[in-house]
């Protein structure tokens, strides 16, 4: 059964950083693309950014240039590194997994921007 620990959310006021971890368990989390997503109430469920298997790292429009992922398979571990929060980063945050085996989801973390 795949599990995931997510972590690092939070309040914080415009301008300021917070890290997102995603633990993985019970998975092929090496050969696994991981993935953000966000949902803002009232509105739909929204990509971020992704890390393939293979290295390959894309990020919505909206987060280029603040947001970075990065993953260590060895700790079964995908981060989400955000700079220069905006109000409008305010959302719950998912972890996603895809794999062969599925495709996943994490419960989520609350990011609250706010001054």
């Amino acid at each position: 059964q795949v599990q995931f620990e997510e972590s690092g959310g939070g309040l914080v006021q415009p301008g300021e950083s917070l890290r997102l971890s995603c633990v993985v368990s019970g998975s092929d989390f090496t050969n696994s693309a991981m993935a953000w997503y966000r949902q803002a109430p009232g509105k739909e469920r929204e990509w971020v950014a992704l890390t393939s298997s293979g290295g390959i790292i894309k990020y919505g429009d909206s987060v280029k240039g603040r947001f970075t992922i990065s993953r260590n398979n060895a700790k079964n571990t995908v981060y989400l590194q955000m700079n220069n929060l905006k109000p409008e980063d305010t959302a719950v945050y998912y972890c996603y997994q895809s794999s062969l085996k599925g495709s996943f989801w994490g419960q989520g973390t609350q990011v609250t921007v706010s001054s």
